[in-house]
């Protein structure tokens, strides 16, 4: 029988496996998904990597508690085996495996395209992947990673109280997350990510959106600012009200200082993403930017070394403001510079 969605479901599946991981005959793909997940999103995207003649493995497994290294108690050695041994993996997990060992080790074999799309269910891959204009958003982003990755010194700030600088590492190469056909860390379309010289990182970083890192860390949307005190690229304060309480208590008691490190700074730029709670989505949203901190995976990290925490915390920054070399190109959640701005135009924002 028909169901909700199920055209659109479809056209969104193929574009992700045909247009973006451009999935080959003989490949393998292993799609993996928690027991709360959404199993239709998942299984459409099995079907399409099937038509498309890949060797397909879908594997459900039981919900892990906690992310990055805490996952590992809890998950069945099968998964454990195959992460690593697969052409494609495609995450679907509401608990992520993003920044557990097998993560790491996955994206650092030279051969798997990992795509992290963790939590996001029909709805979601519908207007962030099937309506999206590809052609359009690539433009977009290759001309914002271009602007970024040439920039010296960048300055970002919001309404919420975030006013933080730093200085560009030029020999770190900018995650834009668009094209998925060479191994290695995928995200969702519409985030632009790196990590800039961490000794250089200073000021305040509001967040004013939603903060996620699983357990006690998954606070969700925010009542009010939380509010991270950087000092060369450390936190030496975590301020706000009773979520920020939590989140401080939380990090304490993981008992590593590398929690306490900046692990990456990004670019939300998909023109449907909302923020409705879910991390995968809500780092997208146009305009923002976003910060992790703790785990820095091999993509963001100096030389490409994993750079290790026992867990990861991202959080959202809304309506950005972005200075590159002291020219504003992103005006509180606008992009006002003149190229950008044209294209964004044309994604309807």
């Amino acid at each position: 029988m028909p169901q909700y969605m199920d055209l659109e479901l479809s056209k969104a599946a193929y574009k992700l496996m045909h247009d973006l991981i451009k999935v080959k005959k003989g490949e393998s793909v292993l799609i993996t998904l928690d027991s709360v997940s959404d199993f239709r999103v998942s299984e459409e995207f099995a079907k399409m990597a099937e038509a498309l003649g890949a060797k397909v493995m879908l594997a459900w497994h039981s919900t892990p508690v906690g992310y990055g290294k805490l996952t590992m108690p809890y998950l069945p050695e099968p998964l454990i085996a195959c992460a690593d041994k697969t052409d494609v993996w495609i995450e679907m997990n509401e608990q992520w495996l993003l920044y557990s060992p097998i993560w790491d080790a996955a994206v650092a074999n030279g051969r798997t395209r990992q795509v992290m799309l963790g939590g996001l269910g029909i709805e979601c891959i519908v207007r962030c992947i099937g309506n999206v204009d590809l052609e359009v958003q690539a433009q977009f982003q290759d001309k914002l990673t271009e602007m970024t990755q040439n920039a010296k010194h960048v300055r970002i700030t919001n309404a919420a109280g975030t006013d933080v600088s730093f200085e560009m590492d030029p020999t770190r190469k900018i995650s834009n997350e668009m094209r998925y056909d060479t191994p290695g860390p995928h995200f969702l379309i519409g985030q632009i990510g790196w990590c800039p010289e961490e000794s250089t990182i200073n000021g305040v970083i509001a967040f004013d959106g939603t903060v996620s890192g699983g357990g006690e860390a998954e606070l969700g949307r925010l009542e009010s600012p939380l509010s991270y005190v950087v000092e060369g690229g450390r936190i030496q304060e975590i301020k706000g009200g009773w979520q920020a309480d939590v989140l401080r208590k939380y990090i304490k008691k993981l008992d590593d200082p590398n929690m306490y490190l900046i692990a990456h700074c990004c670019y939300g730029v998909n023109p449907n993403a909302r923020l409705d709670g879910i991390t995968s989505e809500d780092e997208r949203v146009w305009g923002s930017t976003q910060w992790g901190i703790g785990h820095q995976g091999t993509g963001y990290a100096k030389g490409g070394k994993t750079r290790h925490a026992i867990s990861h915390i991202d959080g959202i920054c809304l309506n950005s403001s972005v200075y590159l070399d002291g020219v504003k190109i992103l005006d509180e959640g606008v992009y006002i510079e003149p190229a950008l701005k044209e294209l964004a135009a044309k994604l309807g924002k």
